[in-house]
């Protein structure tokens, strides 16, 4: 659909959208938000990078915090071991623009800089008088019962461990994680009203609480187990049927390892140690592998480390830590010794194939190209997978065994609802955390019948916020432990965070992509002033602008000729927010304002 170019102007929301004139229901607002705002579209949770971005700019990082915070519940955990799609998607590291924000960095500075007294503020609804019970305190389960709390629910978390965190806590290793940093968040996110029982297993088993039980006791249930089970992986010389971990000495799964050693376990490694697997879980059991004394440890690819989901610094990190990688390699069988000790793993040669789903290649077998790499000890880490039988009744399930949700999140069974990797499979924590509270804002709406709306929230602002100049600074590395220094005690944090000069610095890099600059094409003269000026091709001459069918704006019509020219307009995905147009302006007819999605009652 195109028509004539709408005014660039937002238009004021209607009296029964909401009672304040900077918030606008508009869809062109709304979809710019998500069209100009990539690094916070990126983010499952949804975070506004930046405006906490901004404010540790301007020297307040409680108040990073607290913007955090509003998304998602546990920033000083996520600074630390978030997979970083925002990062990926950051407008500064498009081609061209440089290195990407460290986002991450950031987002742990503000939660390590904020005052010790520093309180956090949050809004509170009425009690509805209403029971959810949460099975899992993982992050989705976390994420979903502090929602749900501030929503004025009673709230009941059931955890099979003896302390909360799910893989935060058992599957992350002290070094990336320390969990005195996760105790305060866990508690600063259950600290109003849900009560947290540990040690209380649901399931079919003797002493365990049944699921049906919670339906009876609870006016919703909510599923937030995650993925409990390593998947297994098939090997020559183990009987058919047989596990490989159970079958021989020396093999075992990398989630059994971490959980296992968490639980204060001591575990033992031998001096050759293979890793098999390609994210963070293969990383962090190498790792650990080096710390518990391993003097040599390998990680096995399937193809190569360019294309492994996992961040370039964790990877950087652990080859300093000693830490060999081989890619191009498939494990097809154990050698075992006489007394069934292991000692090598059978590997066939890959070669790199097409794309796979979600940007991975193919790694394609070459026949007759086996080889013996010897080892003491195999971690096998090349995933997890949802368990479902702890449920004492017949529940729908995906192709992939997965439990499946309707659109309002709820199981086949009535009132039973699920979240996190229980429902989409092994995936990150701010995947899983920003899945809780969608589904979280889902049982809320099934319980009492209100819905919350997301409008966009317009301040005004008097002038650009950053300098041109900013565009140079290069990306800050993080400050590490010394390599002598990391293994003894094994949980030493290997990263020290940036200082409080490299926070300054990194801040300013953010280009503030929530800025919106706009021309009044009524008070516009056609000058060109702030075409010679731009820095980049982001003030366009068009005839029109398509408007797509959910009513936000869609290309940009441009056009060489004065003559068919019905606007200068600005190129918000190109805009650098130098605001070098808007002081060259003449006749002030270019606007700013800061645009955020926020939540408001309906």
């Amino acid at each position: 659909m195109v028509g004539n170019v709408p005014s660039p102007q937002p238009s004021p929301p209607k009296q029964d959208q909401c009672s304040e004139d900077h918030l606008s229901a508009d869809p062109r607002d709304i979809g710019w938000v998500k069209q100009n705002v990539p690094c916070q579209n990126a983010c499952p949770a949804g975070t506004n990078i930046p405006a906490y971005i901004r404010a540790i700019a301007e020297g307040n990082p409680g108040k990073a915090y607290e913007i955090n915070r509003e998304a998602n519940v546990l920033p000083g955990v996520l600074g630390r071991i978030c997979s970083r799609p925002c990062e990926s998607a950051c407008r500064h590291g498009w081609t061209g623009n440089g290195d990407p924000v460290s986002i991450c960095h950031l987002k742990r500075s503000a939660a390590d800089m904020k005052d010790v007294g520093h309180r956090i503020t949050e809004r509170l609804y009425a009690p509805t008088g209403k029971r959810i019970a949460v099975v899992g305190a993982g992050p989705a389960g976390v994420a979903a019962a502090h929602d749900l709390s501030l929503l004025g629910h009673d709230v009941v978390i059931f955890e099979k461990e003896e302390r909360p965190g799910g893989m935060l806590r058992y599957g992350i290793p002290e070094f990336r994680l320390p969990r005195n940093v996760l105790d305060i968040e866990l508690h600063n996110a259950l600290r109003l009203g849900v009560q947290l029982r540990t040690g209380s297993a649901v399931g079919t088993g003797k002493g365990e609480v049944r699921v049906s039980t919670l339906l009876s006791d609870f006016d919703a249930v909510l599923l937030a187990t995650g993925c409990m089970a390593a998947s297994p992986l098939t090997l020559k010389g183990v009987p058919e049927g047989e596990d490989p971990a159970v079958f021989a000495k020396d093999v075992e799964y990398g989630l059994d390892f971490l959980t296992e050693l968490h639980r204060g376990q001591n575990k033992r490694v031998g001096r050759r140690v293979a890793v098999v697997g390609a994210g963070f879980t293969a990383l962090d059991c190498a790792r650990v592998a080096r710390r518990l004394g391993s003097m040599e440890v390998t990680i096995h690819l399937r193809t190569s480390e360019e294309y492994i989901p996992v961040s370039r610094e964790e990877l950087f990190e652990t080859k300093r830590e000693g830490v060999r990688i081989k890619g191009l390699r498939t494990p097809v069988g154990l050698q075992l010794d006489e007394s069934g000790r292991l000692t090598g793993i059978e590997f066939v040669q890959n070669r790199l194939g097409g794309w796979r789903e979600g940007g991975r290649r193919q790694a394609l077998a070459i026949e007759g190209s086996e080889f013996i790499e010897p080892c003491d000890t195999l971690i096998i880490a090349i995933g997890q997978r949802t368990v479902n039988d702890f449920i004492d009744m017949r529940v729908e399930l995906d192709r992939a065994g997965n439990v499946r949700v309707g659109a309002n999140g709820m199981t086949s069974v009535n009132k039973l609802f699920a979240a996190g990797d229980y429902v989409k499979g092994a995936s990150t924590a701010i995947e899983a955390i920003g899945h809780g509270r969608q589904i979280a804002d889902k049982i809320d709406t099934w319980l009492v019948g209100r819905q919350r709306q997301q409008v966009v929230n317009m301040e005004p602002v008097a002038k650009p916020l950053r300098d041109h100049s900013f565009d140079f600074i290069p990306r800050q590395h993080m400050p590490t432990v010394p390599l002598a220094q990391r293994f003894k005690p094994m949980s030493t944090e290997a990263e020290c965070g940036y200082t409080k000069d490299l926070t300054a610095e990194e801040a300013k890099r953010c280009y503030l992509c929530d800025l919106r600059y706009q021309i009044n094409v009524d008070r516009c003269i056609y000058c060109r002033a702030c075409i010679e000026v731009a820095p980049r091709n982001c003030i366009k001459l068009v005839n029109d602008v398509a408007i797509k069918e959910d009513g936000s704006y869609g290309p940009l019509q441009e056009t060489k000729e004065w003559n068919r020219v019905a606007a200068i307009w600005i190129d918000n995905n190109e805009c650098i927010r130098c605001g070098a147009c808007f002081k060259v302006c003449p006749v002030a007819c270019i606007s700013i304002t800061r645009n955020k999605l926020v939540t408001v009652d309906v």
